[in-house]
């Protein structure tokens, strides 16, 4: 009886102890998990995308080939963005020009316009290329994106400089492989070149959707057996929007987009007859 009392007791002691350290260990478990997140906040703000980027390279704009692991598609967070200067005047699409690849757009500024980041990010290159971006910047952002911005006159930053969406980085110029004062701005992903209007709507000043769908896609092996080129997917395969504004209406959106109006009204599920939302998001391709 005696022992049997004992190990009664033992087991109530037992619980009272398990009873007691249960909030002990939800508070240690919240202690880790809280620095957990702090360390992880740390290292994304020391190297953002750390998932994404094989390397931090400062000597190289297209520093990854083939370390870099590209996932077949990835969604780019737009919002946030600020316009890299408030010009709206393109001079020259992304595309091929000259029998090489333009792999930006070009926006007119004048010799000591603001240019300005156009995400929250970290200043990975500033350098000087006589024979080609001139005066450049590159800085990588949190969303997985890369953005250039060449030919300027002056860079007022400096390499692993953290930067928010809209500050000062430099001042247009003319500088390198330049035959006027503009702002070169490129956006890439992981190093593939992506054309920087299927997100931002420069004429209009804003992104074209709140998120980017990049899809992986290759151009196919040339004849001396040369590896693939991976490609940011362009009309064969991109998914576009158009978010709609005011004094938006079906058939000048599919002007503006160049898409058919009864395209438009399949892609999105509605008829022609279909009132149109500000900040609405439609399907384009």
């Amino acid at each position: 009886m005696v022992a049997a009392a004992a190990m009664v007791s033992l087991s109530s002691f037992s619980q009272d102890l398990i009873a007691r350290q249960a909030p002990i260990d939800k508070k240690l478990k919240l202690v880790d998990s809280l620095a957990l997140q702090k360390q992880i906040r740390a290292e994304q703000a020391e190297y953002p995308a750390l998932s994404l980027y094989p390397n931090w390279d400062t000597d190289r704009v297209h520093a990854y080939g083939r370390e870099a692991i590209v996932p077949e598609a990835y969604t780019i967070d737009l919002t946030g963005f600020r316009m890299p200067t408030p010009s709206t005047r393109i001079t020259s699409p992304f595309g091929p020009r000259w029998r090489r690849m333009h792999n930006g757009i070009d926006v007119k500024v004048n010799i000591g316009d603001t240019i300005v980041s156009a995400f929250d990010g970290k200043v990975r290159i500033v350098k000087y290329e006589r024979r080609g971006y001139g005066k450049y910047i590159v800085i990588r952002h949190s969303n997985g994106l890369e953005t250039i911005y060449g030919h300027l006159s002056k860079q007022m930053v400096e390499e692993n400089q953290v930067v928010k969406a809209g500050e000062p980085i430099g001042l247009g110029g003319n500088t390198g492989r330049s035959t006027g004062s503009h702002l070169h701005f490129e956006t890439r992903f992981l190093g593939i070149a992506i054309n920087p209007a299927y997100m931002f709507d420069f004429p209009k000043q804003d992104i074209v959707a709140d998120t980017y769908v990049f899809r992986k896609m290759f151009r196919g092996k040339a004849s001396s057996g040369a590896h693939d080129e991976m490609l940011a997917s362009g009309d064969n395969g991109v998914i576009r929007y158009h978010k709609v504004k005011s004094g938006d209406t079906l058939s000048r959106i599919a002007k503006v987009r160049g898409v058919s109006i009864s395209k438009l009204c399949k892609l999105n599920r509605i008829t022609s007859r279909t009132t149109l939302r500000i900040g609405q998001v439609l399907r384009c391709s």
